[in-house]
């Protein structure tokens, strides 16, 4: 299924999301407590490649799996490896998070930036599902994106936000982290915790192991 990035611009193959620059050193702060110091991550929907270039060199100890279902997303990424080279970054995987079974079959944590509102429902279920496959009990499962909270946004622009998303797509849109939450107990995932970020966004952890 394919997950469109939100504002990007492109240079030759590499893809430029100008978020990315906003928002990696905040989410690189809240991943500092929740990552393992060693280990394999997979980030599902990396878009351009940016943010795994940044935390990969942010967190050398670890090993960072790149993932995208987008042709182009993918042939960014590997554009954009082809320069910074570093040892603990892999070259991406085609990875569809609605799919049965995924190209990967165990990680130490994964993490899925501003995908499940610019996704339909079906991939934020096959995200849960996928990453109770591959995660062992206790792993982190991390979101980061814009939510509501008992149905309420947190800002108008996030209720604008929406608008137009769901006007692009019906399928898409801001989702509540309660049905969120739900569904993530469902796989046997408990939300640990959520954290305000900058511009009305907000980072999500799961748990693996501790639903019902």
């Amino acid at each position: 299924m394919h997950v469109a990035s939100y504002n990007t611009c492109m240079a030759g193959s590499r893809h430029h999301a100008p978020a990315t620059a906003r928002n990696r050193e905040p989410i690189r702060q809240v991943l500092e407590r929740v990552l393992p110091s060693r280990g394999t991550v997979l980030e599902i929907a990396s878009g351009s490649g940016e943010h795994a270039i940044y935390f990969a060199r942010a967190f050398p100890g670890l090993t960072w799996q790149p993932s995208d279902a987008s042709e182009s997303a993918l042939a960014s990424i590997v554009a954009w490896l082809a320069e910074v080279r570093l040892p603990n970054l892999r070259a991406p995987i085609a990875l569809d998070a609605t799919a049965a079974a995924w190209p990967v079959v165990h990680a130490d944590a994964i993490v899925c930036i501003n995908m499940v509102h610019i996704a339909p429902w079906q991939a934020a279920l096959g995200l849960f599902d996928g990453a109770a496959r591959l995660l062992s009990p206790g792993a982190p499962l991390f979101l980061y994106g814009p939510y509501r909270f008992g149905g309420r946004f947190t800002a108008a622009s996030n209720a604008e936000f929406d608008r137009g998303l769901r006007q692009r797509d019906p399928r898409w849109g801001v989702r509540d982290v309660d049905e969120l939450a739900a569904a993530a107990g469902v796989h046997g995932f408990a939300l640990e915790d959520v954290v305000e970020m900058p511009a009305n966004n907000h980072s999500l952890l799961f748990r693996a192991g501790a639903g019902p």
